[in-house]
């Protein structure tokens, strides 16, 4: 379907731009715990969306201890938009199909009973 972003097919990385498309940008640890997954899958989901240029990631120190900010870009949150919209128009196709009227006998077109 057209607007379907296939980089967002993946439940965690659609989840990792969701957030970040809600804020400026985010220290790792909060995005990690609020996707609820460990620190190697959230490194490999934003090098995911960072290589697809949906995310940028932000290295620097708080004191002497290192952090890595993430931040959706400006075409990942134009990207979720149009999968977000691709997914609405899917799912109003699929309503729109369920309330057509079926055949008597509640059985399919084209099927012999």
């Amino acid at each position: 379907m057209n607007g379907l972003d296939p980089i967002l097919h993946h439940p965690t990385r659609l989840t990792v731009l969701a957030f970040l498309s809600g804020c400026q940008e985010a220290e790792f640890s909060v995005v990690r715990d609020y996707c609820q997954v460990s620190d190697s899958v959230l490194s490999k989901t934003a090098t995911a969306l960072e290589e697809a240029g949906h995310l940028r990631a932000r290295k620097g120190y708080v004191g002497k201890r290192p952090r890595t900010w993430l931040a959706a870009t400006a075409q990942g949150r134009a990207a979720l938009a149009a999968h977000l919209a691709a997914l609405q128009q899917l799912a109003a196709a699929a309503e729109a199909a369920g309330s057509e009227p079926r055949p008597a006998g509640g059985q399919a077109e084209g099927r012999a009973g």
